[in-house]
């Protein structure tokens, strides 16, 4: 049992580098060659607001399904799913406001912001902190326990 855990453990996390590697084929966004190249001195290429929005959105949606999906099979604990969950929610609610304000209001001082507000969305960063983050109240909690 706890082999068939880590592989699919494995095949989340490929999922999620498949996303990663075929992003320019899977979802419109313009902003990936902006910023791979000397973006500084360049002006925001043009896009369409909506599908760059429904994309970002589609990502972010694909990311959260796999991370919680990984959070599930690491822990096997439906109430850490949920917390997740209503914390992706709550990052999707910020982050996704902040990057349509930046990108609404682009100027040159928001490029590195509205940087790092997509890349905060796009890619599964947030389970970087929340696994840890678990494992340690995990820790903390079985510890308190035996005491």
């Amino acid at each position: 049992m706890k082999y068939l855990r880590l592989l699919g453990l494995g095949l989340l996390v490929v999922l999620l580098i498949l996303i990663r590697m075929f992003e320019k084929d899977l979802f419109y966004d313009p902003l990936i060659e902006f910023y791979q190249r000397d973006y500084l001195h360049h002006e925001v290429p043009e896009y369409n607001f909506w599908p760059l929005l429904f994309n970002l959105l589609l990502r972010f949606l694909l990311n959260t399904a796999i991370s919680l999906a990984i959070l599930y099979l690491a822990y096997r604990d439906k109430n850490i799913v949920k917390f997740a969950s209503l914390l992706y929610g709550i990052l999707l609610l910020i982050g996704g406001s902040a990057f349509v304000f930046l990108l609404l209001n682009i100027e040159y001082e928001h490029y590195l912001a509205l940087f790092y507000v997509r890349r905060f969305l796009i890619h599964p960063v947030f389970i970087l902190i929340l696994l840890p983050a678990f494992y340690y109240y995990r820790l903390r909690n079985a510890s308190g326990r035996t005491q």
